[in-house]
């Protein structure tokens, strides 16, 4: 039962953390929170997550869901803008987690970031653009990344090398342990239309 507990505890402190943004990551998180309560205990990432949802909930309570139809609302405006890009969303937003300070992150596979990047400062202002290189599978993968402002919301379109797509696909989530797959144009504009609150996160952690 005390090691329950003491489970249990360092979930709630690390995602207090999380929430408070004094660490982004949840292994840093969860650390720091193991070592305050002085517990050799560290539950799992979806566990944190699901106490950071609660704790999301009761700071931020009816507003948080404003804000995701809001979001959602924006994303889907951008992505109808991205159409012939194929464009995905992603992130809290996709999940319905968000809470205050998340991004709305979307991604697109094309060749020419700059083309990206002028579709999106046709109708948000782009206020950064940034390269980066990730190492999926053992090999180098590089993106992209451009930040906007939105009706006061910050978000972020990915652009991806269109010979990356199948490697992503596969891409589990380090949280929920499913795949990353987002929403899609299509599925966004139907999900606005019948359940703009829908949330997409698994009753467990998918193995």
């Amino acid at each position: 039962m005390f090691w329950m507990s003491t489970r249990e505890d360092v979930a709630r402190l690390a995602a207090r953390l999380l929430y408070d943004r004094k660490v982004k990551e949840y292994k840093d998180a969860k650390e720091m929170a193991a070592a305050s309560l002085g517990s050799k205990a560290l539950p799992s990432n979806y566990e944190v997550a699901m106490e950071l949802d609660g704790l999301t909930d009761q700071f931020e309570g009816d507003a948080r869901q404003k804000r995701l139809i809001e979001m959602r609302g924006i994303a889907l405006n951008l992505m109808k803008r991205l159409r012939r890009h194929d464009p995905v969303l992603i992130g809290s937003v996709w999940r319905g987690t968000q809470r205050l300070g998340s991004d709305i992150d979307i991604v697109v596979y094309h060749g020419d970031p700059g083309e990206v990047e002028e579709e999106v400062s046709r109708l948000y202002p782009v206020t950064g653009v940034e390269g980066k290189t990730f190492t999926i599978d053992g090999a180098p993968r590089r993106s992209t990344h451009i930040n906007f402002m939105a009706d006061g919301y910050g978000g972020e379109v990915v652009v991806r090398d269109p010979m990356d797509r199948d490697v992503y696909m596969g891409e589990r989530c380090e949280i929920y342990g499913d795949f990353k797959r987002g929403l899609t144009l299509g599925y966004l504009e139907k999900l606005m239309r019948v359940d703009p609150l829908r949330r997409f996160v698994p009753k467990r952690r998918v193995r």
